[in-house]
């Protein structure tokens, strides 16, 4: 395994590097944010770990700018910081695991093993069909950088479509992941809020597969109307 290590802080970094490479583990050590992306855009690297709190820029902001780089190496979060929000944020903005300190060297090598096993797939935070995006932290739609008004039901319809963009959903399948299995909801909704949601993102966006089910494209579609 080739490693980055973000860490300013010398003791815990030299620490790391140490207790690491003990275990075989190359590690290239970064004290500050923007060293630490440089190396990560340009190294061949296996995972990532990623103090929060550093100079130039932070964790966070290093994480995001490598997923607008689509640049998907694993990331682990090392932080300080152990509030809800702190590690949502983290989460949020691309990271894969958040490990708040003090921490156990054998749960970091372990979760460090498991991100392994997930390997590198494309996780962008934002999902697109064409002109379209949704972003899951934000619950913010756009339509061709315009905001699209959703209600929380139309919003959960279009968040499974766009993350099978391009597939024929079924409608049996919509209504078992939208809609509440312990509600004897009619079929016929289904059809009704991808009504709903033709009208907002545009009719061409949102096809039927007749006898199938129906399909996010993901070009642009035709004009709202």
């Amino acid at each position: 395994m080739r490693l980055l290590l973000v860490e300013d802080e010398p003791r815990l970094g030299r620490a790391l590097v140490r207790g690491l490479s003990a275990e075989g583990v190359a590690v290239d050590l970064a004290t500050d944010g923007r060293d630490g992306l440089e190396r990560a855009r340009h190294g061949d690297y296996d995972a990532v770990v990623l103090d929060v709190m550093l100079p130039e820029m932070s964790g966070f902001e290093v994480v995001r700018a490598l997923r607008e780089d689509r640049n998907w190496v694993p990331v682990l979060m090392l932080s300080a910081k152990d509030g809800d929000y702190d590690q949502a944020e983290g989460l949020d903005t691309g990271a894969d695991d958040y490990l708040t300190k003090p921490f156990s060297y054998v749960v970091l090598l372990a979760r460090l093993r498991a991100l392994l096993r997930r390997g590198a797939p494309e996780r962008p935070t934002v999902l697109a069909a064409g002109a379209l995006t949704l972003d899951p932290a934000s619950r913010r739609v756009t339509l061709s950088g315009a905001e699209v008004v959703l209600t929380a039901r139309e919003y959960a319809l279009l968040e499974y479509l766009i993350r099978r963009v391009g597939e024929v959903v079924p409608k049996i399948e919509l209504l078992d992941h939208v809609w509440d299995a312990a509600e004897d909801t009619d079929p016929n909704v289904v059809e009704v809020y991808v009504g709903y949601l033709r009208r907002k993102i545009g009719r061409g966006a949102l096809e039927t597969v007749r006898g199938a089910g129906y399909r996010l494209v993901g070009d642009e579609g035709s004009q709202v109307g």
